[in-house]
Parts: C-alpha cells; structure tokens; sequence
C-alpha cells in the first residue's frame, strides 16, 4: 500500500495515517528537503524570492503538512505505537528545521534577494525571514553553531516529554467514589462517571482530572474530603508531590533542563536571557515593558480582588459554616455565593447550551458579521466525533476546518487552533491553495441519548478556538508565511480569538444559541440578566490569576538563574500578585504546557496584552450597533478588512490603527471587566 503520509494531493488522509507510515514518510521527505536546501544555496543559483519559493518552500511545506498531521494525531489519538513513531522521528524533524533556520548559505542568499523585485507581501515576508534566521543561529559559527542545533533538538525532546507527563499523569488518575459522596454534584456529570465505571468493570464512580469532570467536583461536592482528594492530585500532577507511583511523570528535572537551555541558547545569541529573545518578534518592545503592563494592570485589579476575597470569606463564614477555607474550597464557595447572589447556577445556565445548537448559533454570527456562509462538508478523519465543513463567500471556497470537540482518553487536554494547511498562492503549480484549519476543543459527552451540554465557559473556548480559525481562513494574503496567523506577532496573536468571545455575552447572539436539553426552550431573558450581572463576578481575582502566571513566566526567562530551584521564584510572585496563598504542596508550573511545551515561553503576557487589544477592537462595535442591539456588518466588513484578511502582511500595530484610527488602550478592557472605576478604600 502507498504511504498515507505522501499524499499532497488534497487534504491529509487521517483514516489511513498508521504509525508505520511515520519513519518512511519523513525519510523521503527530509531527503526531499535537503535536496532543495542543496539546490537553492549553491553559488549559481538566482537569488530571486520566486526561485527559492519554487524549490525549497515546496519541499518544506511537504514535510510541514505530513509532520504536521503526525503531531496533530499524537495530540488527539495517542497511542504507544504512535508516540514511539512520533518520538523516533523528532530528533530528525527537529535536526532538519534547526539547520534550514540556521544554514548560512541560504542566509546569504536571502540578503542578497533585492527588496525592490518583491511585493509589499513579500517584503514583509522577507524581513520576518532574515529576523528569523538571526534568531536561529544563521550568524553563528564554528562550535556555537553546533551547540545551537544540539539545544535546539534537546530542547524538542524535554518539551515533548514534559507534554507526555503531564498528559499521563492525568489520564492515569482515577478514584471511585461512592454515591454518598457525590452529593451535589450534576447528574450528568454522575451518569458520566458511573458509565465511566461500569466501561471498566468496576464498581462506584470513576472520577478523573479531566475538565469536564473535576472542575464540577470541585465547584459542586458537598464533601470537602472529595474536593481535598481531587484538588491535591491535581495540583501535584506531573511533580515530585505527587502521591506514590504518579511521581515516575515528576517534570522538575525537565523545567530545570529547559530553562538552562533556553539561558544557553539566548547567550549565544548575545542576548542576556530568553526573556529579550522572546520579545524580538513580538508588539512588546523589552521584557520590561511587559513587567512594567503587568504589574500596572495588578495594580489597578488588586482592590477589586480584595474585595473579591473578603466577600468569598464573609459568605463561607456566614452560610455555610466555614471559617477558615481551604484551597480546595474556593471553588465550592464561588459558585454558592454566585448561585446566592445571582439566583442562577453553572448547572441550570449548561442546560440551555446544547452543542448542535451553540454550534449553529456560532455559525450564524459568523456567516452574518464576516459576510460568509458555513456548510458540512466530507473528508477523511481520525475519529466518528469528528466533523468537517467549508466557508465560502459568494459561492467560493474560502477555507475548511476540522472540528473536534469531545474529551477522550488519548486527546490532550485544552482547546487548541492548529494549522492544516496555509492559503498560498503555490510556486510549483500557480493554483491557489485554499487554507484548512484544525479546531480541537475537550467537552463532556451528551448521556442517556442527549446531546452534549456546554458550560459557558465551554461555550467561550469554542468562540476563541474560531476567532483564532477565522484569523487563519478568511485571510487574503497568498504568500504563505504571512499568510492567516502566519508571521502575526505572537502578542498579537490572540486578538481575533478574544475579540470573539464578547459575543457570548450578547442576548441578541445568545437567544439563537439556547435550546433547553428537554424542552426545547430558549434561555430566558431573566436567566440571562443574572449571568449578565454576574459576568465580572470575581474578575479582580481572574486578572491577579492570569497575572500570575505571566509574571512568573517572564521572570522565570529572564530574573531566575536555572541553575537553583524555581518554586521561591513562584513563591515571590504570589505573594506579590495573588490574593489566595495555594498550599505549599501546589505544582502549578510542573503542568505549565503553555510556557514548557507550547510556544509562549516568556509570552504568557501575550493573553493579557492581546485582551487590550480585543476589547478595544470590539468597543468598535458597541459603537456602531444598530437600534436592535446587533453588530454592524459594516463595522464587521472593516475589521474583516484590517484585521483577518491582512495576516501577517503588516505589523499588527498597523491593522489595529487601520481598523481603529489609533493606538489601543486600557480602558475597554477594564470597563469590560467591571474595573473602570477606584474603589472606594
């Protein structure tokens, strides 16, 4: 049989894609790769951008594509066959991609490319790729030059690896529970839990510290001994706290490793930490500028998260007997005070969000506000949950996506956008290639027959996940590395997916995304007032968490010597930051994928800065809203215009002022948040 991972002729074959399709696939294609490498950087051939396109970007858009179907079935259909394939086959992917950013012959050949013979997008293109390969050792030379590549496949290594802790530590946790001690906790989630049991032949409720059962333990049980138990595996995942044989997954040695090697790699670079590193591509000028945001942004929350924690204590003490909480009771006591407060709970509000209908509800405000048209469509897939549609505009295709929403064994855990492929208009055959995007979300199941129910939150993440799809298909551009989300600054990046989540909290959106689970009914104008007034319910303590992490991240890359332990770093910065101490025994940053396993090393900030940006982008449309409350297609056409179909064309400072007519600032976003005004003292 012909080897799955060979066929470019359309879309991956992810139903025929087997681990040992992997290492032959990748030897062909390397081999390709570096024939073209060979190719383009001998002395006679032309330093033309079209040229080089035709040749090597062909080949390396190949190994991108197969590679990047590897990796995306290692993220949600892991097996031990295909994580062997996959870990084999790193090191040469990795070698490969280190020497092509650093090889100093095609370096030279892309300064010797005249910028006047090249299009505005090309141009952009070309100074990304000269940055690029600076910051990918290309100037370096000699054994700095080996040392770079040898971090660089050490550093994929330890990144998968850690990925895989945490991923094992999570899925190898199970306890179950008794009936008694699930009181109040939904019955879907308890249905879900004893079918959980009974697949495995086991008597009780199997209970995990996947999301779609452990926040509801958490936020729900009336046992505390049960929120105990859960909350310290969970927190302890992947550290040297965790309970017996769960240490074997302990990622302290790789965060140690890590971050000495990113030291390393930055020094080389004649860059002092990893921190300024990080910044060279990004909005953010210095790694102080970020400090200096966020500890400006924490200082503006820190009142409002103050009195977020005094009114959590106040209640716990009054109604429900708890005078001196404990972590794992934060959660439980937030959503009794909210139900209190707002009369309304998570649990009643995800009956009203049955999957098919948020879907379609989501579809029309795109297809409305972006001028497009959404339709399933077929292609092959790596499980039946799957789904696969197209975007068209006047009749064209403008882009597909996979759309993967339900947890599983063997899936990562989170929501993710990925790539597939990229709109380009191709060198080798002059076709216009059409771009395809992966949406991966984790959501509970529908039991007993239903569909599935999603809470807000949920809802949320499958907003962002699109705002971040959208960036990738309904762009414009047709050269490939400025193309949708490519060549986009990484602090710029989350802009149109923020931006998407304002809709949830629309009523003119909502009421045609509601459908209660057994009667059908709309979510009712009265519900939605109380999830409206409780929208900013402890969005002080939100900031000052989310602040947290950043802050940790950028002095963890740039204050924080590697060679001593992290967690008194950790320690500093809540003390600094957070208004509720976690116990000593939390191991936070032993799960911290974003920052050890992602790509948003010394980038965490980008969440917090790139809200600025979305909220200062939306405060568009709340401007420009008609009498009935809904978006302006115009507004919408606009910021289509600007921000989507643009890319990476230009600096993302540039599409916001074309969109907005200025520079961004604070204020829609603190008066988003409920936290445009002091407080009084």
């Amino acid at each position: 049989m012909s080897n799955a991972l060979l066929d470019f002729s359309d879309l991956p074959l992810f139903d025929r894609i087997t681990p040992p399709d992997v290492a032959p696939a990748m030897d062909v294609l390397l081999e390709r790769a570096n024939q073209a490498l060979e190719t383009v950087t001998a002395p006679d051939f032309p330093a033309r951008w079209d040229a080089i396109a035709k040749v090597l970007d062909v080949a390396t858009e190949e190994l991108g594509r197969a590679w990047g179907a590897v990796s995306h079935l290692n993220s949600v259909a892991d097996t031990p066959e295909l994580r062997a394939a996959y870990n084999a086959a790193l090191p040469r992917v990795t070698e490969f991609w280190t020497r092509l950013g650093a090889d100093e012959r095609l370096y030279a050949k892309y300064k010797a490319i005249d910028p006047a013979t090249l299009t505005p997008e090309q141009n952009q293109a070309h100074r990304n790729a000269v940055r690029n390969f600076v910051l990918s050792g290309a100037e370096l030379t000699g054994a700095a030059k080996e040392r770079f590549a040898q971090i660089q496949e050490r550093q994929a290594e330890l990144s998968q690896k850690f990925s895989e802790n945490a991923l094992d530590a999570t899925d190898a946790y199970a306890y179950y529970a008794t009936a008694e001690e699930l009181e109040g906790i939904p019955s879907d989630v308890q249905q879900a839990a004893l079918a959980a049991a009974q697949a495995e032949g086991k008597a009780g409720y199997k209970l995990t510290l996947k999301m779609p059962c452990y926040l509801p333990v958490m936020q729900f049980a009336a046992q505390s001994d049960l929120r105990a138990k859960l909350y310290r595996a969970y927190v302890t995942r992947a550290s040297d706290q965790a309970e017996g044989d769960a240490r074997k997954f302990d990622n302290s040695s790789l965060i140690g490793e890590i971050l000495a090697l990113r030291r390393e790699e930055a020094q080389l670079l004649g860059y002092a930490n990893f921190g300024e590193v990080s910044v060279v591509p990004k909005m953010a000028q210095s790694p102080a500028e970020v400090i200096r945001f966020l500890r400006d942004l924490g200082r503006r929350a820190r009142p409002y998260a103050e009195k977020d924690v005094a009114d959590l204590r106040a209640f716990a003490a009054e109604h429900l007997g708890l005078a001196d909480p404990q972590a794992w009771d934060w959660p439980y006591i937030s959503e009794k005070l909210k139900e209190a407060r707002y009369a309304f709970s998570e649990q009643e509000l995800k009956e009203y969000f049955t999957a098919p209908k948020v879907l379609a509800g989501l579809f029309k405000i795109i297809e409305t506000l972006f001028e497009v048209s959404i339709r399933r469509d077929s292609a092959p897939v790596w499980n039946p949950a799957v789904e696969f549609y197209r975007i068209e505009r006047n009749g064209a295709l403008v882009g597909q996506f996979y759309l993967d929403q339900p947890a599983r064994t063997g899936k990562r855990g989170g929501a993710w956008m990925d790539d597939v492929r990229t709109r380009w208009q191709r060198p080798d055959t002059g076709a216009l290639q059409m771009p395809v995007a992966h949406l991966v979300c984790n959501f509970a199941d529908g039991v007993d027959g239903k569909p599935p129910l999603l809470t807000h939150d949920d809802v949320i993440t499958l907003f962002h996940e699109f705002g971040h799809g959208l960036h990738h298909m309904l762009t414009q551009v047709n050269e490939r590395d400025v193309s949708g989300i490519g060549g986009v600054e990484w602090d710029a990046v989350e802009l149109p997916s923020q931006f998407m989540e304002n809709f949830c909290w629309e009523w003119d959106v909502l009421k045609h995304m509601t459908a209660h689970v057994d009667t059908g009914e709309p979510l009712p104008r009265a519900l939605f007032d109380k999830m409206i007034a409780a929208k900013n319910f402890q969005s002080g303590m939100g900031t000052l968490r989310q602040i947290e992490f950043a802050l940790f991240d950028m002095l963890l890359h740039t204050e924080h010597d590697p060679a001593q332990d992290f967690m008194p770093l950790l320690q500093q910065v809540r003390t600094e930051v957070s208004v509720l101490a976690p116990p000593a025994f939390s191991r936070t940053a032993h799960t911290f994928s974003h920052i050890f396993a992602g790509g948003y090393a010394a980038g965490y900030y980008s969440y917090k800065w790139a809200e600025v940006l979305s909220a200062d982008a939306y405060a568009a449309f709340e401007e420009t809203a008609g009498s009935d409350g809904l978006p302006s297609t115009e507004t919408g056409r606009r910021y289509r215009e600007a921000i989507l179909e643009a890319g990476g064309s230009r600096p993302a400072m540039e599409s916001f002022k074309a969109f907005r007519g200025r520079e961004p600032n604070l204020d829609a976003l603190l008066r988003h948040q409920g936290m445009a005004e002091e407080l009084a003292a």
